[in-house]
């Protein structure tokens, strides 16, 4: 019956004065944080793309990664890669927009930065993921065989594990600032990237999907540090219940929780998210 009430009111706002758009995280978020399943709340996103919702993964997976969660979705959603380095799809919502933009540098042109710039000392620090044997790297991604390739076939970013102390870590931070570079941390690992993120990357969809629609409404999920920035950015925040947040230590105004995890809590958050835009408005 609740989900029945929402799907009414989910309706009513479609049909009414705004263009509901969700910018979501993924591993954690949408999907379970260890098997990457979300298929007890497929027919629920269904639904809602149904409804003319626009649903953009924000990740930092890979092209091959999220084009691979489309397929099992079983619909193609427009999507962020890479936290924000590549934007892809927006001519699926408008065959006028583009099909592909891309904000960053290639990896090689950052990988050559970091092999000039950073000092030996901070170099020893970080621990490539591509330079990993096989079994690090599953332990790390919680993936194998073609899926463990999907997720390092990286274009854009550099994954690596650091083990320096806090004050080497802004050292290190400091100088790739100084080069035009930063570092994103990830639930599983830090990436370094060009000056990019989520957010950034999210302003520029908005701004193209604001050419044919005029007023949109942005709700933005997430379950790490790395999504803070996007949350603070949009109208309605979702955070996905994450065992290593502290909501007190989380200054961000009119958040929307869950106390379930992903995928649940995922379709929890956008439920709660959806009646406060109706309620709102």
């Amino acid at each position: 019956m609740v989900e029945a009430i929402n799907i009414c009111i989910m309706t009513k706002v479609m049909k009414e004065k705004f263009k509901v758009v969700i910018f979501t995280d993924l591993d954690g978020s949408l999907l379970h944080r260890d098997t990457f399943k979300f298929d007890t709340i497929k027919n629920y996103i269904l639904s809602l793309v149904d409804q003319g919702i626009i649903i953009i993964p924000n990740s930092s997976k890979t092209e091959k990664e999220i084009e691979k969660f489309n397929k099992e979705l079983g619909v193609d959603l427009p999507y962020i890669s890479e936290n924000g380095s590549s934007i892809h799809g927006l001519d699926l919502i408008n065959h006028n927009f583009p099909n592909k933009i891309i904000l960053s540098r290639e990896k090689e042109e950052l990988q050559k930065i970091f092999n000039e710039k950073i000092p030996e000392q901070l170099k020893d620090k970080c621990i490539q993921i591509s330079k990993m044997n096989k079994k690090e790297q599953e332990k790390i991604f919680g993936q194998k065989d073609s899926k463990l390739k999907d997720a390092l076939d990286r274009k854009y970013t550099l994954p690596f594990l650091f083990r320096g102390d806090k004050n080497e870590k802004n050292k290190l931070l400091k100088i790739l600032n100084s080069n035009s570079l930063t570092l994103q941390e990830g639930g599983r690992v830090l990436n370094l990237c060009d000056n990019i993120n989520k957010v950034k990357s999210m302003n520029r969809v908005i701004k193209i999907l604001k050419k044919t629609e005029d007023k949109i409404k942005t709700i933005a999920v997430g379950d790490n540090y790395n999504d803070l920035e996007m949350l603070k950015n949009c109208d309605i925040p979702c955070l996905v219940f994450n065992d290593k947040f502290k909501l007190d230590q989380i200054n961000i105004d009119n958040l929307i929780f869950s106390n379930e995890a992903s995928p649940e809590g995922w379709a929890d958050v956008i439920k709660k998210a959806l009646v406060k835009l109706r309620f709102n408005d």
